[in-house]
């Protein structure tokens, strides 16, 4: 079950106990990034592009359910 990013409007919210802020989101990503490598060899990422990505599952912080989360609308977000 893929679960829909929140946006400017809306948030996650447990269905189970009803935590809205702690998360952990398992995702696959498909980037592009241009690394810049100094001379002794350390990389660093200067610009990354996201080309595809999706949200495999998030599970609640406060009590481990898996793929429990909706999207609730957030306070204010009609004004």
């Amino acid at each position: 079950m893929t679960v829909p990013l929140p946006t400017d409007s809306t948030r996650w919210r447990c269905t189970l106990c009803g935590n809205l802020t702690r998360f952990d989101v398992t995702r696959s990503s498909k980037v592009v990034e241009y690394v810049h490598l100094d001379l002794a060899g350390e990389p660093r990422v200067e610009e990354r592009e996201v080309l595809d990505e999706t949200i495999e599952s998030v599970r609640c912080r406060w009590c481990n359910a898996v793929d429990q989360v909706e999207l609730v609308d957030r306070p204010g977000a009609d004004s």
